[in-house]
């Protein structure tokens, strides 16, 4: 029965708090600015950061005024000498003290030294601004506010990204800030064409986005489909780009990304200067971009600060890694269990002897040991840096090589679950994906043998092929003869070759440069 009760008054309190938000929406600002600050004493009650100070003109004992903002949020410095200082020395002994509409519009363009300044009569608008970490202006006998823009916080300083590091090109990093985000794009970016259309996702957050595209390039129907999607998203708190892809991702079932994530401004502007939209948002150091396609999971950075040859060959490598990823486990079990003639005859009895006192079946070596190996990789990430690494490395020989003693596990498990492992290393985007697919895979080939997992590979390139992100294909430039449309995929063209922007997404304007030709630089 209490807990009923006390279930019964947490909804009631909720519907209440509802209520109180409605009511705010609703109510009119008073001309009374002493009814003014007990509304905001009543909205933000309980809320200790709230700063509310009453002020006098020294040269009008009439002119009453008062600020509201919210300490740890505003630069104090700036209210100082931006608003309280030139509002205490002004004169305003020659103005008509009747007219605050008036009085208010010279504030805002003769006395507050702030470049920022908007005069706004909701009072949602005013809470809103208060929580934003702007400061409220407010005059006696005026209904309404002068929104300040004084914000001013503490923020991480610009530095390389952690888990996307090069070894050329740009070492700077998007921070949690999204004005210090925006401004690292439009430093690259000096045009006019670039366009930042700004919103707001979580319906008690309030958390800022901003979408970023380029005009010209961006396909408006895109631009649309990713407005429309943040609009419908419903929910209270949104608090990294990843939980909104989660959201308004493309195929939410399916393992794979739909859409892409990265810390380097370097990369964002790539991909919007090839016609894709990005998304920024406060509080995380990530940029969503769209449409995403497949390829993107092996392309890295530093592919296009080196030359064209090595990053070609580091992006097959990367391929390959992913394919021997999910393959090898199922192979092996495969040809051990089901296909053993395929195998040559030297291999077959050496593997056949060191399984002699194994008391397990190959598929559940397999699933011991990855499992063993994911949860050391789990533990290398959660544990701090310095001594991760060590325990990774050191706990997987360990256990390896005692389990290899104790005749749990054969030796060439250890090695196949080795590969395996370091084959995923490769691809950190795509470790989620393969473990899901691997685990298919594997499953499939106890049970059928290699038809099994040959069915797998076609299922699982059926489902790629079927995906799509915002209208693009998931799979675009995979399988295609045309050198446009492969010049940045599984291999890096030259630059002076990759003249025309990506099919099906830099359609409005294809090309990067007016002509093909190599010119002659001797």
């Amino acid at each position: 029965m209490t807990g009923v009760t006390t279930v019964e008054k947490k909804a009631a309190d909720g519907n209440r708090k509802d209520s109180q938000q409605n009511t705010t929406s609703e109510q009119t600002p008073s001309t009374s600015l002493d009814e003014m600050m007990n509304l905001f004493r009543q909205i933000f009650k309980d809320d200790g950061t709230l700063r509310i100070r009453v002020l006098n003109n020294i040269h009008s004992d009439g002119i009453r005024c008062g600020l509201v903002y919210v300490d740890g949020m505003v630069d104090r410095e700036m209210i100082q000498y931006g608003v309280i200082k030139p509002l205490m020395d002004f004169d305003f002994t020659a103005m008509d003290s009747g007219n605050t509409a008036e009085m208010m519009e010279k504030i805002r363009t003769l006395v507050i030294n702030i470049s920022d300044v908007v005069c706004s009569t909701s009072l949602d608008e005013m809470v809103s601004a208060v929580v934003a970490g702007k400061t409220l202006f407010l005059l006696d006998g005026f209904a309404g506010a002068l929104n300040i823009s004084a914000q001013g916080w503490e923020t991480k300083a610009i530095a390389e990204p952690v888990t996307e590091k090069s070894v050329k090109g740009p070492r700077e990093g998007f921070t949690e800030s999204l004005l210090v985000n925006l401004t690292l794009i439009r430093r690259r970016v000096q045009s006019p064409d670039l366009k930042l259309i700004y919103g707001q996702v979580g319906t008690r957050s309030k958390t800022q986005t901003c979408i970023c595209y380029m005009e010209g390039l961006a396909s408006p129907e895109v631009i649309k489909e990713l407005q429309n999607r943040i609009q419908q998203v419903d929910i209270d708190v949104v608090l990294d780009t990843s939980i909104l892809s989660e959201l308004i991702r493309d195929e939410p079932f399916s393992p794979f990304e739909m859409t892409g994530s990265t810390e380097r401004p370097d990369s964002v502007v790539s991909k919007i200067m090839e016609g894709r939209v990005a998304l920024l948002m406060e509080g995380s150091p990530y940029a969503m971009t769209v449409p995403y396609m497949f390829v993107e999971n092996f392309q890295a950075s530093s592919d296009y600060y080196i030359n064209y040859y090595f990053g070609s060959f580091n992006r097959m490598i990367r391929v390959l890694g992913a394919f021997l990823s999910i393959s090898i486990p199922a192979l092996y079990v495969a040809l051990v269990t089901y296909s053993q003639e395929m195998l040559p005859t030297m291999l077959l009895l050496s593997i056949s002897t060191s399984r002699v006192a194994v008391p397990f079946p190959t598929v559940v070596e397999v699933l011991f040991m990855l499992t063993i190996f994911e949860i050391l990789r789990e533990a290398g990430e959660r544990i701090p840096t310095y001594i991760g690494q060590a325990i990774s490395i050191v706990g997987a020989l360990v256990l390896g090589q005692a389990a290899v003693e104790a005749r749990i596990v054969s030796a060439p498990m250890i090695i196949v679950v080795g590969l395996t492992g370091i084959m995923a290393l490769l691809n950190p985007r795509l470790t989620g994906p393969l473990i899901v697919v691997r685990s298919l895979l594997l499953f499939a080939t106890f049970f059928l043998g290699l038809y099994g997992y040959f069915l797998g590979v076609i299922g699982l390139v059926i489902h790629l092929m079927s995906l799509r992100s915002f209208g693009v294909q998931y799979m675009l430039g995979v399988g295609s003869i045309r050198p446009q449309d492969i010049k940045d995929t599984a291999i890096r063209a030259p630059w002076w070759h990759m003249y025309l922007r990506p099919a099906m997404i830099g359609a409005r304007n294809r090309k990067r440069k007016a002509t093909n030709k190599v010119r002659n630089r001797s």
